[in-house]
């Protein structure tokens, strides 16, 4: 439980980044607590997303990975990134990803910044 806790900040932190430095990400809310609020679902949302679909979508698409020598992964990223905002526009959180081009740059952003900060925060697997 502990480390889905660490995956979902480590989510929201990098979704956070995402939506500082990438103008066609939006992020809006009339306060900051309604922000944090939707920024964490919409990290809960990713977090089901790359769970649920990403893995299924890896599958399919194995031999484009082997193609490309893994450079697919920016493009499965970034559709991963657009499945969770149009979820997050059906479940009215004010979240969206304006273009696949933002959703490529986004989805590399936010894959680093999760790296980093899953590094950095505990994960409670090692109790």
């Amino acid at each position: 439980m502990k480390n889905f806790v660490v995956k979902t900040l480590a989510n929201a932190g990098a979704l956070a980044v995402a939506v500082w430095l990438l103008d066609k990400i939006t992020l809006t809310g009339d306060s900051t607590g309604k922000k944090i609020g939707t920024l964490l679902v919409v990290a809960l949302v990713f977090g089901l997303v790359n769970f649920l679909v990403k893995p299924i979508v890896k599958v399919l698409t194995f031999p484009l990975f082997v193609l490309s020598l893994g450079l697919i992964t920016l493009v499965v990223n970034a559709l991963m990134l657009l499945l969770t905002s149009w979820l997050a526009d059906k479940l009215d959180l004010s979240f969206h990803v304006d273009g696949f081009w933002t959703a490529v740059l986004g989805g590399l952003i936010i894959s680093v910044v999760s790296w980093a900060l899953n590094v950095v925060l505990p994960d409670g697997d090692n109790d």
